[in-house]
């Protein structure tokens, strides 16, 4: 995916992961932010992953764990970062803890990874003037390194197939019936999800419900059967299309449709 914008200047573009980090990553990302004296406010919705991002500040080495509300980031100035988002489920194998403890938040690096190696990351990426491929390289190196160096963890298979099958449908899933299928209990299922996903099951597929709808909305045109729409993504009705919208965009269906086809 490749993204520019203006006034404000934006380069965003994902890159496809090297072999070894595709079972755990969904992809590696830059983005460059050039503003003026005016400050710029984007948007970011809930979308089931957890990202590392390391930007050419001090000390701006972090991860944003799972969201459950969208989140307004302002950049000023010029802001450059390089990124890795994993894939839903992965990302513990790289922190060493309950995901559930990253969840609306964002943590350092230094407390994640300790001092000397999130520095050596830092100093890695930014002392020199590099390419968006070398410095893409480098943040994968350190993942690598990461990965073969860190104990591995007993994780439970039953959240990894039930985050394939929520996916699969959409979102459009029972929790109950899903982990009956997976012969674990609810609460067995809910409290893999809170420690290898970072939310409920529940939360996640209701996410992923939202990601479709949104996605699939933005090819409306004129005035849309919002009633109809929400039955054909597995809204129970209207009014429940709405309640997530407001939750997952602080906005209805009506304006959040209006805004991207300004």
């Amino acid at each position: 995916m490749f993204f520019t914008s203006s006034p404000a200047m934006i380069v965003y573009q994902e890159y496809l992961p090297i072999p070894a980090l595709r079972p755990w990553l969904d992809c590696v990302w830059t983005c460059r932010v050039q503003t003026g004296a005016t400050p710029l406010t984007h948007q970011v919705l809930p979308d089931n992953c957890i990202d590392i991002l390391c930007q050419d500040q001090q000390d701006a080495s972090f991860a944003v764990g799972m969201m459950t509300a969208p989140i307004a980031v302002v950049s000023l100035g010029l802001v450059q970062t390089v990124a890795a988002r994993f894939k839903p489920g992965k990302a513990a194998r790289f922190f060493q803890l309950p995901l559930c403890e990253l969840s609306d938040g964002r943590t350092g690096l230094q407390q994640l990874w300790g001092r000397e190696l999130a520095a050596r990351l830092g100093d890695a990426l930014w002392s020199e003037s590099l390419s968006n491929l070398q410095r893409i390289a480098i943040l994968q190196d350190y993942l690598l390194l990461r990965l073969h160096t860190a104990p591995p963890l007993r994780q439970s298979g039953a959240a990894g197939h039930a985050i394939a099958a929520i996916e699969r449908a959409s979102g459009q899933v029972r929790v109950d019936g899903l982990a009956q299928q997976l012969g674990v209990s609810r609460q067995h299922l809910a409290l893999q999800f809170r420690q290898q996903v970072g939310i409920s099951p529940k939360l996640f597929a209701r996410i992923c419900r939202f990601r479709a709808a949104s996605a699939g909305m933005q090819s409306l045109a004129g005035q849309p059967d919002w009633a109809q729409v929400a039955l054909q993504y597995g809204y129970f009705d209207q009014s429940h299309l709405i309640h997530d919208f407001q939750d997952f965009a602080r906005s209805s269906p009506d304006a959040w449709l209006a805004e991207r086809h300004s």
